[in-house]
């Protein structure tokens, strides 16, 4: 079975994230947003009463070497909203931006807030996407039925996070869980969630992924 994860929005708390993932050679994608880096380091928003920061601009190229980078747009908008002009800017500029920052392909694109509809699926395939995470959570995610929504089985706290991954690797699947590390709050959770990387790494009948490997 192969397992792939997606973490969303390019923030501080992905570097002690990563460290866990290098320290069991776990592979990911992270989708960033590169129009809203700045030089240093900046406030970004409050989730539970914590306030989340997003890395500097220059920081991005050293904390996400060896992983899969993802466009999740320039600005996280709800795409939707906007008109075809805008979103190529969002969708274009922000590959192309991501691609000069870490000089390699750009593939796959992650919708802000989930959301989207035919237009907006029209201009990522437009833009040259090969992939795009959907908005919702099932079973069999691999093949999809349209790469441009490509559906995760579960977010990382699903409570049935382990039913499902089981149930993967009976069908001999692909296992796709998805999540923001601001999530983790607090030290138990941090601790938990190594341990649940360290399990799917030792599992000898798994291989963590990228995306585009299933697409490429």
């Amino acid at each position: 079975m192969k397992v792939i994860q997606t973490w969303d929005d390019g923030i501080v708390s992905d570097i002690r994230l990563i460290e866990v993932l290098r320290r069991h050679q776990a592979k990911a994608t992270f989708c960033l947003n590169p129009g809203l880096y700045q030089e240093n380091r900046s406030f970004g928003w409050i989730h539970e009463n914590r306030e989340v920061w997003r890395l500097s601009i220059h920081e991005l190229v050293d904390v996400y070497n060896d992983f899969e980078i993802c466009s999740h747009s320039m600005t996280h908008p709800y795409l939707t909203d906007h008109s075809a002009d805008h979103l190529h800017w969002e969708l274009q500029s922000s590959r192309h931006i991501l691609e000069n920052i870490f000089q390699k392909p750009v593939l796959g694109f992650c919708y802000p807030f989930n959301t989207y509809n035919d237009f907006v699926k029209d201009a990522v395939r437009s833009a040259g996407y090969k992939w795009a995470r959907g908005n919702q959570h099932q079973e069999i995610v691999y093949p999809p039925i349209d790469p441009l929504e490509f559906h995760p089985c579960c977010h990382f706290l699903d409570q049935d996070f382990w039913g499902k991954y089981d149930r993967q690797k009976e069908r001999n699947g692909v296992f796709f869980f998805w999540g923001h590390s601001y999530e983790l709050t607090d030290e138990t959770m941090w601790e938990n969630f190594e341990m649940r990387i360290g399990g799917i790494s030792s599992d000898p009948e798994v291989e963590w992924a990228f995306v585009a490997d299933l697409f490429v």
